[in-house]
């Protein structure tokens, strides 16, 4: 049995939707289950609630009683438009939350709706599963005021019209995974609903409503490219979801759990790191119990294959919020592959063992000054003793980069501090000077980086958190924090969730850089017209009150110049990153392509999945920054020559812009 719901998609604000310009009807479900329930829609108890349910009254009124005026609102020519073959659908792979078509196939939101309104049209628009709150005002509706609505015309297009974003409808459960469903889930925005209002729906012990509830939060929040709200709102709601309703919903949940893992292998793995995220927030409310046992058959897998890649990183992800002995008692005694190593320092100078090493007797000297308070002169005169592996004893030229003085400095600071993030950051903050004169050159910036993985490699988290610090405070910059998570060292870390996180956090920081120095120049170039538009009164100081003012516009012109320059040399800057990343992602890429083609083997690897999905996350997660530096990318890196694989990510995301 097909459920309809009428919707109105709103106009204006997301916390206020006055106007109401543009509806439609449209059929929310297909088969037994919700599919497309977006949170921007107004449903019919919200509508009620903001006293619009003259529009939701109107709707089925017009379906009663006026059919052919219905019928020409689905006219020829939208039919045409929406059966058109030749209409492009070259973005969906990339908003797809699942690669495969079963066990339910990925439509696009159109084709959906469209369909099932040629459902309805076929049923001669009778649909008798909504709720009609306004049978009890009919005798006063008969006798109001009729009105005729003036035609509207759709505006044209513009070059800087902002247009909804394409969806992909996701589904999770069919007819087989619960009861018959005979009325409609309403769920309106989650901002104006609590969990507990959520659950008092009037139909509730007619429809399995929990299947419905848990199918749509997880649909938002794998909504590409984002979810319409930050991960840990739906994360909080359905915490509060299982403890209003202990006895059933957990059941659901777990169920909708084991399905999501079981589809792990054809789901995209920008989806796949929120579940993961949602799922170690999940357990650690409620004690992390869970029946690992159930999820066994990964062990037996390749480590780099999506089920035992998950429960690695869920546990990584726990572990955050735990303790690391917390997790080893948590899981079974056959899960130690993938129980993430203790989280402690790698200190290669650690004890007399270590001796042999050619920066060991520099590091007991700079760790006993450290220790005495020596300043960074003097600490800087002892790393000038530093014996150079990259310097020839007879080479009498300039001194070239030194990796070993790196090597001791930083290896011994960072165990110094390794008790907490806060020492941590105050020995960087304290030895920042010392760590600049270190980094000034790119090989330095890179050797940095390699040194913090070296020493926290058990600690993904310290990692991250200490290339955010240094980023700040310009130790290093973002294009060496790409290359370096590109480079042959991190070769082995590449499908790592932390490394993507790392990526994307120092690509955000790029951007606010940007947006920073351009809102100053805004600011001054505003600032600089209204000084200009004021006029002196009149006065006998007229004369000196308009020699200031110009010595005030000239300050703020000299200002806006060093700001122009600013923003120009931080947007060369944020393109290179850009250039960079997408440089590597390339050849990557390229190199697995021709290895595979060399040895006749399938391209369609566990890694090549990864790679290339991330290659897509990039694009989508920051496309609007993108967008800019179009041309180039298409000048070059992503010309015809390109192989088709890689250039079809690339096409994807141009045909999302159109």
């Amino acid at each position: 049995m097909n459920i309809f719901c009428f919707v109105l998609v709103k106009s204006g604000t997301h916390k206020e939707p006055c106007a109401l310009s543009i509806w439609t009807s449209a059929l929310c479900v297909r088969g037994h289950f919700m599919s497309f329930i977006p949170t921007s829609l107004l449903l019919c108890t919200f509508l009620i609630k903001c006293k619009k349910i003259y529009m939701y009254t109107f709707f089925f009124k017009m379906m009663e009683k006026s059919l052919t005026l219905l019928s020409k609102i689905f006219s020829r020519k939208v039919s045409l438009f929406l059966l058109n073959k030749r209409r492009s659908k070259t973005h969906l792979p990339m908003l797809q939350v699942w690669t495969a078509e079963k066990p339910h196939p990925q439509e696009e939101y159109l084709d959906c709706l469209w369909a099932q309104i040629q459902k309805l049209k076929k049923d001669r628009w009778q649909e008798r599963h909504i709720l009609r709150p306004y049978i009890a005002f009919d005798s006063v509706l008969c006798e109001a005021l009729q009105h005729n609505l003036p035609p509207f015309t759709p505006p044209g297009h513009m070059p800087d019209a902002e247009y909804p974003m394409p969806r992909v409808i996701f589904r999770m459960f069919d007819y087989t995974d619960a009861p018959e469903i005979r009325y409609p889930l309403f769920v309106p925005h989650w901002g104006n609903l609590h969990a507990a209002q959520l659950l008092s729906y009037p139909g509730k012990n007619k429809i399995p409503l929990n299947y419905h509830i848990v199918e749509v939060i997880f649909g938002e929040l794998f909504q590409l490219p984002s979810p319409p709200h930050i991960d840990v709102m739906y994360t909080s709601l359905l915490i509060e979801l299982c403890k209003l309703q202990p006895g059933s919903l957990p059941q659901v949940l777990a169920q909708a759990t084991e399905m999501l893992y079981m589809r792990l292998d054809t789901m995209n793995t920008t989806c796949i790191d929120r579940l993961i995220n949602w799922f170690s927030h999940h357990l650690s409310n409620f004690q992390f119990r869970w029946s690992w046992d159930d999820w066994a058959d990964c062990l037996t897998l390749d480590l780099e294959k999506p089920k035992p890649k998950f429960v690695k990183e869920v546990l990584e992800k726990c572990m955050r919020l735990s303790y690391h002995q917390r997790i080893v008692e948590i899981v079974p005694p056959t899960f130690a592959a993938l129980i993430p190593a203790e989280p402690v320092f790698i200190y290669k100078y650690a004890d007399e063992s270590a001796s042999l090493l050619p920066g060991y007797a520099m590091s007991v000297t700079v760790c006993n000054a450290i220790k005495n308070r020596a300043s960074n002169e003097e600490i800087l005169t002892i790393l000038k003793d530093v014996p150079n592996p990259n310097q020839d004893d007879d080479d009498d030229e300039g001194e070239s980069f030194n990796p070993l003085k790196v090597d001791v400095f930083l290896q011994t600071l960072l165990h110094l501090a390794a008790k907490s993030f806060s020492h941590s950051f105050s020995a960087l903050g304290k030895f920042h000077e010392i760590l600049k004169n270190l980094t000034e050159s790119d090989e330095g910036k890179l050797h940095i980086l390699k040194v913090v993985y070296q020493a926290w490699k058990n600690h993904p988290q310290m990692i991250a958190v200490l290339v955010d610090k240094m980023i700040r405070t310009q130790i290093v910059d973002c294009a060496a924090v790409a290359n370096w998570l590109f480079s042959q060292d991190m070769a082995h870390e590449f499908t790592r969730l932390y490394i993507w996180e790392i990526l994307h956090s120092t690509i955000r920081k790029m951007n606010k850089h940007v947006q920073k120095i351009q809102k100053e120049l805004e600011e001054a170039k505003d600032k600089l017209e209204k000084q200009q538009n004021k006029r002196p009164r009149d006065s006998g100081d007229e004369e000196d009150m308009e020699k200031n003012s110009e010595d005030e516009e000239g300050q703020l012109e000299e200002q806006i110049d060093r700001l122009q320059e600013k923003v120009e040399s931080a947007q060369s800057e944020q393109k290179n990153l850009f250039l960079v990343i997408f440089q590597r992602f390339i050849m990557l890429l390229t190199e697995h392509l021709v290895r595979c083609e060399t040895g006749s083997v399938n391209v369609s690897t566990p890694w090549y999945k990864n790679c290339v999905e991330r290659l897509q996350q990039i694009f989508l997660m920051h496309h609007v920054t993108i967008q800019q530096y179009m041309g180039t990318l298409e000048n070059l890196l992503f010309t015809a020559e390109l192989d088709h694989h890689i250039l079809a990510v690339y096409q994807q995301f141009c045909a999302l812009q159109l």
